[in-house]
């Protein structure tokens, strides 16, 4: 398909078209109010677990009696289902709490769409049971979401939304599957994806932009020491100190945990931009191309030009998982998943 012209994303004045102020202001101080999730543990085929949070559209106006709940999470109690979810993926080190999850899923609640976000294992505030944590090629367990929404609820219609590692989970979800991708999944759309690993690693390791891989390994680093604690026969926080960008945790921790060779393997299996090809749904590739996290790789031109499915789309501004536009409260983001699905 023709590469979509984007339309004009104005970030607020005060970003003075900083990249970097685009990405780290929303990432620390947006928040998006009027989202009531029920949580539900589902179990995964090895032993695990994982945390849903849903919301169903019929709650968008019934959560206000219900501010006092903790983390804005409702009782468990039956539900009107609507005939048509959206499921979003969150970025590395995040969760369905974040605001770009809980803003789609505002958006989709109020044009009647029940939204689920998902927490990758270890994201939704307890630890998971085995050493594996997730990574950006886990494809079978968005599979297993999809599995148990349709099974539990019988939705007609589903569509995907993945941001940043979210996103590129969904991207191969789509090219893995193909022609074979279960009938009820229409549409998906993708933002901020590194599409290419390796080279999205070796960019943030550039010493202009060591802060981000320093906040994201912070983070994980903290999670392997834990894990160490409760199985110190199967994980080692150890190499942890000579751990300093992206490269060296995924070849100690995120290739051997996961079973992959090294971090080359890893980057290749799992990499989005080798699945491309195989998508056989309409879906959206929403990249800017000021995000710091990115390169040109990320943004595959030739690909989606000759491509009846792939559709990309590039504005100017943005940031990596920002989006903000000035004087509005619905971000680029949001504004385009509901244009996107607004024909299903």
């Amino acid at each position: 398909m023709p590469i979509i012209a984007s339309k004009e994303l104005k970030p607020p004045f005060y970003y003075f078209g900083n990249a970097h102020l685009q990405t780290v202001i929303p990432s620390l101080f947006r928040k998006v109010e009027g989202v009531y999730y029920q949580r539900e543990r589902i179990n995964t085929p090895d032993g695990d677990f994982l945390d849903l949070d849903w919301s169903f559209a019929h709650h968008l106006d019934g959560g206000n009696s219900s501010k006092s709940q903790k983390n804005h999470y409702l009782p468990k109690k039956e539900v009107v289902v609507s005939k048509k979810l959206v499921i979003v993926s969150h970025g590395l080190e995040g969760s369905a709490d974040r605001h770009y999850v809980k803003g789609v899923i505002k958006v989709m609640n109020a044009e009647g769409w029940d939204g689920l976000g998902w927490n990758c294992r270890s994201c939704s505030g307890e630890l998971n049971r085995l050493p594996r944590f997730y990574h950006h090629g886990d494809t079978p367990d968005l599979a297993l979401v999809i599995s148990h929404a349709l099974e539990k609820y019988n939705y007609e219609t589903i569509a995907l939304v993945g941001f940043s590692m979210g996103g590129s989970i969904t991207l191969k979800y789509f090219g893995e599957r193909g022609d074979g991708i279960l009938t009820q999944v229409k549409k998906g759309i993708s933002f901020s994806v590194p599409c290419d690993l390796a080279a999205c690693s070796d960019e943030l390791s550039k010493p202009n932009k060591m802060f981000y891989t320093r906040r994201f390994l912070k983070k994980l680093n903290k999670k392997i020491i834990e894990k160490a604690k409760i199985m110190p026969h199967q994980i080692s926080a150890e190499p942890l100190k000579n751990i300093r960008i992206f490269r060296d945790f995924d070849n100690v921790y995120s290739s051997q945990l996961h079973g992959f060779q090294d971090a080359n393997e890893y980057y290749y299996r799992a990499s989005s931009l080798h699945y491309l090809q195989g998508i056989r749904r309409p879906v959206l590739l929403v990249n800017t191309l000021n995000d710091p996290f990115l390169t040109t790789s990320c943004f595959p031109k030739e690909i989606a030009e000759n491509h009846t499915f792939l559709h990309l789309e590039m504005p100017l501004q943005g940031g990596h998982v920002g989006f903000q536009r000035a004087r509005e409260q619905e971000t680029y983001a949001e504004m385009r998943t509901r244009e996107w699905l607004a024909d299903l």
